[in-house]
């Protein structure tokens, strides 16, 4: 897995499925409508990425890709004998996560080890064959449920063990290892999804992290109201996408660098890049799935609790900014990002302390993309506008007005959320019944044309609108892609041609130096005064 994460600042409304994305998601999707608009809803997930190598703490069952034969014996043979988490309680993972403000959870039932955290008839290689003999799902299930947080599991198609009881090298993604051209593994596979999808109640969602062919129709079969994520929706990977994707997608991040537990060389994202990447996905549309990796005896390591509690305290303030919105007409002026209600002209404007707004004082902002009505109202959320602590003799309300350039509101942060009064997260201003104000341009990624032997690729877009401006400057960026998962995007994109537009239409620029051998994505741009906004991110293809 990737060791690092990116945000695309960005833009806009929905736009067409990318090229790579309708590669990770197979025709046939069976999701009902009404609970995708469910998923959409709860916007905040928590991964759970445990299995029998947690132990030792490599990259969860990757390490065995390319080991020798000593190191394949001692993790398929000797892990189970020791794998004893006597400090499980998963009562404890639930409550903090409903405290976090969690409102579904997807739990690694089988990665792709083989390894199976289920009672099951298919396999020795599992929970009921280690000194702990406790079916660990079943329990992660109840416990989740009973705080009311819809609960689902992720599933590998793939199986190592498998692989090398079949004297096959242990890898993913070639043909030869997939379970469509392995009949008995396939056979595995489908035994194993019925049993999950039978003995547990019902399943609220289902992560295939492989090929779901299949695997995604049984489960729909016994269980038709299953929302099938990765295998059916986008799943981007450690990264937040530059645009907001069509319909429901879902982000996947480590609190870390690892999915698993990593008791050494692990560096943890604070709980304010958390935050902020809660935020940042919720204003593209996403839902965000937020990984932990729980310790060997069960416990999870402080340093996820403690990013969790972070995150609880944020979500006990601000929660009304995350659940049951979806994108407004722009994603972000600046540092300021926006969520809309769903059913709703009210809009949040998430302020990043750039710089930090200190409490007890006053903050002047100019939002360009709202335009106030006769009954708009402004409130910081968690505020009551009335009472500055010990400063009786202020009022803390806010004020607005609007004028040409914008809406201007003057609002003050007065919430004492912690001893030193320097509060270092998001602070939410809530905006009722305004309309839009900002009429973006339309950028459309159309083609290109790549000539490996001049090392040159004619790159192609469709400018639809200017918007509200008369001359804008239009591009193109590009990321070499090698190495990288289907769902993985964590490399930086390059500056490619750019150039000035005053009309619509179409327009192509050449991107020279290419490695003739290179697999590249490149996407289109439009820089706005306010922003630039991208089109969808497009595979080159060779000529």
């Amino acid at each position: 897995m990737p060791r690092r994460y990116l945000f695309f600042p960005a833009l806009l409304l929905s736009l067409s499925a990318i090229g790579q994305a309708q590669e990770m998601t197979p025709p046939g999707a069976r999701n009902k409508a009404e609970r995708l608009e469910w998923f959409r809803d709860m916007g905040f997930g928590l991964f759970i990425h445990w299995s029998v190598d947690s132990q030792t703490g490599p990259v969860i069952s990757h390490s065995l890709a390319g080991a020798d034969e000593a190191y394949t014996k001692r993790f398929f043979n000797d892990l189970p004998k020791t794998f004893n988490p006597r400090k499980f309680y998963p009562q404890d993972w639930a409550a903090l996560a409903k405290l976090a403000g969690i409102q579904y959870m997807v739990f690694t039932t089988k990665h792709h080890s083989g390894f199976a955290m289920w009672d099951t008839k298919t396999t020795d290689f599992g929970i009921m064959h280690t000194p702990f003999k406790r079916d660990i799902v079943r329990e992660v299930m109840n416990a989740f449920r009973a705080q009311g947080i819809a609960s689902g599991y992720y599933f590998s198609p793939d199986d190592f063990l498998w692989l090398w009881k079949n004297k096959m090298d242990v890898q993913r993604h070639i043909p030869s290892v997939q379970p469509r051209n392995n009949p008995d593994l396939m056979r595995l596979d489908l035994a194993q999804m019925r049993e999950l999808m039978t003995n547990y109640g019902k399943v609220d969602l289902l992560f295939i992290d492989g090929e779901p062919h299949h695997i995604r129709d049984l489960a729909w079969d016994v269980q038709p109201d299953v929302v099938v994520t990765r295998g059916a929706i986008q799943t981007p990977e450690l990264y937040v996408p530059g645009i907001p994707l069509e319909g429901p997608w879902e982000a996947c991040f480590t609190m870390g660098t690892a999915w698993g537990y990593q008791p050494q060389n692990e560096q943890y994202k604070s709980g304010g890049e958390v935050i902020n990447i809660l935020v940042e996905t919720r204003a593209k549309g996403g839902n965000l799935l937020l990984n932990v990796g729980p310790k060997p005896d069960g416990e999870l390591p402080i340093e996820q609790e403690e990013r969790l509690r972070e995150v609880a305290l944020w979500m006990q303030v601000n929660q009304e900014a995350i659940y049951g919105v979806r994108p407004w007409v722009i994603t972000n002026e600046q540092h300021i990002w926006f969520t809309k209600a769903k059913d709703a002209d009210t809009v949040y404007a998430v302020v990043k302390q750039e710089p930090r707004w200190q409490r007890s004082t006053w903050r002047d902002f100019v939002l360009k993309s709202l335009r106030a009505t006769d009954k708009t109202q402004v409130t910081v959320l968690g505020q009551n506008g009335r009472v500055l602590e010990y400063r009786p003799e202020v009022n803390p309300a806010p004020t607005w007005q609007q004028k040409d350039d914008g809406l201007h509101i003057r609002a003050m942060f007065t919430h004492r959320l912690q001893d030193n009064s320097k509060w270092p997260n998001p602070i939410v201003l809530k905006i009722t019944n305004v309309k839009p104000a900002f009429v973006p341009p339309r950028i459309e990624t159309t083609g290109a044309r790549f000539d490996p032997a001049a090392r040159t690729a004619m790159l192609e877009a469709t400018l639809g609108s200017l918007g509200d401006a008369t001359a804008l400057e239009a591009g193109f960026e590009y990321r070499s892609i090698v190495g990288l998962d289907a769902s993985d995007r964590s490399i930086p994109w390059k500056p490619g041609p750019s150039t000035k537009r005053t009309a619509t239409g179409k327009f192509s620029l050449a991107l020279p130096n290419l490695d003739p051998n290179g697999i590249y994505e490149y996407r289109a741009w439009v820089k706005h005064p306010l922003l630039t906004l991208y089109g969808v991110e497009k595979r080159l293809q060779k000529r």
